[in-house]
C-alpha cells in the first residue's frame, strides 16, 4: 500500500492527526492550541512529500495546512479546530470513544 493511500491509519495510534509544515504560523497556532488543552497528537511533517500532499488534497478537498484529522475524519485547518474548541465541540468529540473503527470518513 503507497503512503498517499494508506494514509493516516499506517502512521500512529493518536486519535488527533495534524498535517503540516514547521513554517506555517497557523501549524503552530493549531500544534499550540492542542498542547494548550494537553489533546495528545501527531505531527506530520507534509514538506517535500508530494504524495502525502496530493492525499490530503484529495481527501479533504483543501490544499492548505494545517489539515487536522480526529479519528480519522478530516475536520478541516486551524480556523475549524478553534471554533471547535470555543463551542466545546472539541472536547466533546475528544470524550466519546473512538469512532474510528464503525465510522465513515466525511
Amino acid at each position: 500500500m503507497s503512503r498517499s493511500s494508506a494514509g493516516r491509519q499506517e502512521r500512529g495510534d493518536e486519535r488527533v492527526v495534524l498535517y503540516g509544515t514547521r513554517w506555517c504560523g497557523y501549524c503552530r497556532a493549531a500544534e499550540a492550541l492542542l498542547e494548550e488543552r494537553g489533546i495528545s497528537f501527531q505531527r506530520i511533517d507534509v514538506r517535500g512529500d508530494p504524495d502525502m500532499r496530493r492525499w490530503l488534497r484529495e481527501t479533504t478537498q483543501r490544499h492548505t495546512v494545517p489539515q487536522i484529522f480526529i479519528d480519522g475524519r478530516p475536520i478541516g485547518g486551524y480556523a475549524a479546530l478553534a471554533r471547535l474548541d470555543s463551542s466545546g465541540e472539541l472536547e466533546a468529540l475528544l470524550d466519546r470513544p473512538d469512532a474510528r473503527a464503525g465510522s465513515a470518513g466525511e
